[in-house]
């Protein structure tokens, strides 16, 4: 066992706060009447609510954990991230663009548009099918996260790890069965106010054990103007700060998981103030977890930790799944009795309310857009909520298989990014040109889908399977860059192909 500050009181703090949320789906599941109130709540998000629930969501344990670690390897370069996502949020939020069309047709999922606007089923099963099987896959990791994070922060073993978040992804099933949005968005709303009050205070207390000065000093010694510069910075530059900025509007705009919320809130006006606010807090759940990542970073260094984190010469470890454990042995280490098991709870907290949601969501976009549309008949409300429940279960045990054996060959972040773009390249070119091109077509629609799915070359397991990891080194050509590629030839391919193939009957009606 690792030596942290973790004790029974912390373990006391944790087990309380799990407690809470069997209550919490216990006591909405008298609330859900049917499919419009498990999905989206019926409707009925205000303002105040949708800001915290659509923070809280984003604000995962994964996200403390990718964020955190692209600050232990690229100092305050990182900080870039943070920024993109704020600014593309907030220009989301000023314009409406993508979800205020969709809020106002009243979609409950982002294929639903492709069968509206394209009047295709066909259409609505295949980006249904892709949407969900990238989804799943982009939260494969979620559980491996949390496993090295309770790993670091308690001290126990890989071993009792496992079951511990066996328990936890249990827990998490059987609140979202229950509830649905009604009990995610409860729970997501109480993890925001305990995760923002225990990483805030965490900042403040590394600080003082570490000192500002120390921590500048630190960066500049270790990385020198990388640390500071992302343009010059190693496997970043312009390109990867543009492919930063695409994501930010993507992660808000376009990736299901948003885009539910922005279907649940009351109104289009509600929608756009929850974007404009926000955009704060999109920023801020990568800063806060990256100035933790790079404390860690000067701590682990000036306390002369050569490994696991640093070679002989006291550079930065290159394995990825050493450079994810900085963070959560950082906090072990550094926080007092009590308030470890306060952010402990906070950011377990976070790792159910990210898999609530993402569980939710897959397992809807499964039964409202792959099986629900091939049946003869359309199923009933008590049917679907049922299928929904089921595939709830399919994609858990999934996850638990996936999570164990995947071989981390890359920054969590960037892992993350590359199995999203398996969906959101292909998405964002329907969504972009549906929405705002009268002439868009089904077969351009179609094209843009398969296009999208060639971004799973950025994932280096599928390079290595595919003899391509020699020829991307040699030619210094980065995940990042397979992405803007993929979305560029996906854009291209659907204004071409819509042009070719126009559909019989040309779409008169006004999205916007």
């Amino acid at each position: 066992m690792l030596e942290t500050n973790f004790s029974n009181i912390d373990w006391f703090i944790v087990a309380v706060y799990l407690a809470g949320t069997v209550v919490i789906g216990l006591g909405v599941n008298r609330y859900i009447k049917g499919m419009g109130d498990f999905l989206v709540a019926g409707r009925s998000l205000r303002t105040r609510l949708g800001i915290a629930t659509m923070i809280g969501s984003e604000l995962g344990l994964v996200t403390a954990m990718f964020a955190a670690q692209k600050g232990f390897t690229t100092g305050f370069s990182a900080f870039h991230i943070g920024l993109m996502a704020g600014i593309a949020t907030l220009i989301v939020g000023v314009t409406g663009f993508i979800v205020v069309p969709l809020r106002r047709m009243g979609v409950m999922t982002i294929p639903e548009f492709y069968e509206k606007r394209f009047r295709s089923r066909s259409l609505r099963i295949v980006g249904g099918f892709i949407l969900a099987a990238a989804g799943i896959l982009n939260m494969g990791l979620f559980l491996k996260a949390g496993a090295v994070f309770v790993s670091g922060i308690t001290g126990i073993d890989d071993d009792a790890v496992k079951w511990v978040m066996t328990v936890m992804i249990v827990l998490v099933l059987f609140y979202t069965c229950l509830g649905g949005m009604v009990s995610v968005i409860i729970t997501d709303y109480v993890q925001f106010v305990v995760l923002s009050f225990g990483l805030l205070l965490t900042c403040v207390i590394a600080v003082q054990k570490i000192g500002w000065s120390t921590l500048v000093k630190g960066v500049e010694k270790i990385y020198s103007e990388e640390g500071f510069n992302p343009l010059v910075a190693e496997g970043v530059g312009g390109s990867y700060v543009s492919w930063m900025f695409f994501l930010g509007v993507i992660s808000c705009a376009v990736w299901q998981t948003a885009v539910m919320r922005a279907c649940a809130a009351e109104s289009v006006a509600v929608v756009k103030k929850m974007y404009l606010w926000s955009s704060l807090g999109f920023m801020i759940r990568f800063l806060i977890p990256q100035f933790i990542g790079i404390c860690a970073l000067v701590y682990f260094y000036d306390m002369g930790a050569v490994e696991p984190f640093f070679d002989g010469e006291g550079q930065v470890s290159n394995d990825p799944n050493v450079t994810m454990k900085a963070m959560p042995i950082f906090l072990g280490k550094l926080l007092p009795v009590g308030l470890l098991g306060i952010v402990a709870a906070g950011m377990i907290a976070a790792f159910m309310s990210t898999h609530d949601t993402y569980l939710l969501c897959w397992s809807s976009v499964l039964t409202e857009d792959v099986v629900n549309p091939l049946t003869s008949k359309r199923m009933s409300q008590r049917a679907r909520i049922v299928l929904t429940r089921a595939f709830l279960v399919m994609i858990a045990i999934f996850l638990v298989i996936w999570g164990l054996w995947y071989d981390l060959g890359q920054d969590l972040w960037d892992y993350m990014a590359v199995s999203g773009a398996i969906y959101f390249t292909g998405a964002f070119a329907i969504l972009l040109l549906g929405i705002y091109w009268k002439r868009a077509s089904t077969a351009g629609a179609f094209s843009a889908l398969f296009v999208g799915t060639l971004a799973v070359i950025g994932l280096k397991p599928v390079q290595e399977k595919l003899n391509l990891v020699d020829y991307f080194q040699e030619k210094g050509i980065e995940s990042h860059h397979i992405g803007l590629t993929v979305s560029f030839i996906a854009i291209i391919s659907m204004l071409t192909m819509s042009v070719v193939v126009p559909d019989q009957k040309e779409r008169t009606e006004n999205f916007n």
